[in-house]
């Protein structure tokens, strides 16, 4: 039996990504296909491409800037400065550019440079054109009979990220062979379908809790909770579909906290040893 790993996007806390994965593996539990959007895409590749979850979790803490890409204040500061300067054309914040190179160089030291060069597991990574409003998935195996002009398997692994990790307004566009990629979770932020169709006979999809909001709430709680229940709505028949949806907890962690990594990853760990048994009944069933 294969087993299939669906991770959604969500901005830091997508570490918690990396604490599943450690705890499934200490129980033995061997992962045989993988998927992810944005933050999911960020975790997803690197254990594909041979990474073991220590090594990610290090990674993120090493490189956490140019992966998160920036941080709450630069954000807004980014704002202040576009109002001030109306006449210049801001498509995003950020290029992804770094990022981008980053995942390249860590795809080379693994003697990958394309998507469709890995061979570890089957690998799918999500985005949406939105030139198109067509969802595309970036693949080192494109199924069979499926249609295969919504598979790119040419694209350079760093690219792929940058692409599905691409927010709105935070990122610019990735621009790739005339599609202008955004993030994947705007159509599919848990591709457990896209996994499915790799030859999963049970997946487990990963996503996170909608934090609740009070009248203490800041801004960034209102964000988040927001973000939470659009992209859970979004993903609901998709979830749906899934053998088992282990939600996680992560506390009112901001879109880029990269101050809370350490907790992200711990409560993506717990919440696999608290759900161990009824990931085992899936596996059995």
């Amino acid at each position: 039996m294969k087993l299939g790993l669906a991770l959604s996007g969500g901005g830091t806390r997508g570490i918690a990504h990396v604490g599943v994965l450690k705890a499934l593996e200490d129980n033995n539990i061997k992962i045989d296909i993988i998927g992810g959007t944005s933050s999911g895409a960020l975790v997803s590749s690197l254990y594909a491409i041979g990474f073991s979850p220590y090594y990610i979790y290090e990674v993120f803490k090493m490189y956490s800037k140019e992966i998160v890409g920036l941080n709450s204040s630069y954000m807004f500061s980014g704002i202040k400065k576009y109002l001030k300067n109306k006449k210049v054309e801001v498509t995003g914040l950020k290029t992804g550019e770094s990022l981008e190179k980053l995942y390249n160089k860590l795809a080379f030291r693994k003697g990958f440079n394309k998507i469709g060069e890995l061979t570890k597991m089957p690998l799918v990574i999500t985005a949406v054109d939105v030139k198109e409003a067509q969802e595309y998935i970036f693949t080192n195996k494109v199924p069979v009979g499926k249609d295969e002009s919504r598979y790119i398997t040419d694209i350079s692994i760093g690219k792929a990220v940058r692409a599905s990790s691409s927010f709105p307004a935070i990122f610019c566009p990735c621009e790739f062979k005339g599609h202008s990629f955004y993030d994947g979770g705007v159509l599919d932020n848990v591709p457990v379908e896209e996994v499915r169709k790799q030859g999963a006979d049970k997946v487990i999809a990963i996503n996170f809790k909608a934090d609740d909001v009070n009248e203490e709430s800041n801004i960034m709680d209102f964000t988040m909770r927001t973000l939470d229940i659009m992209e859970n709505k979004i993903s609901e028949d998709e979830l749906g579909t899934s053998d088992l949806i282990l939600t996680v907890k992560t506390d009112k962690t901001g879109l880029f906290d990269i101050e809370k990594l350490d907790d992200c990853y711990k409560y993506g760990y717990d919440a696999v040893i608290q759900n161990i048994e009824k990931i085992k009944q899936v596996l059995k069933g």
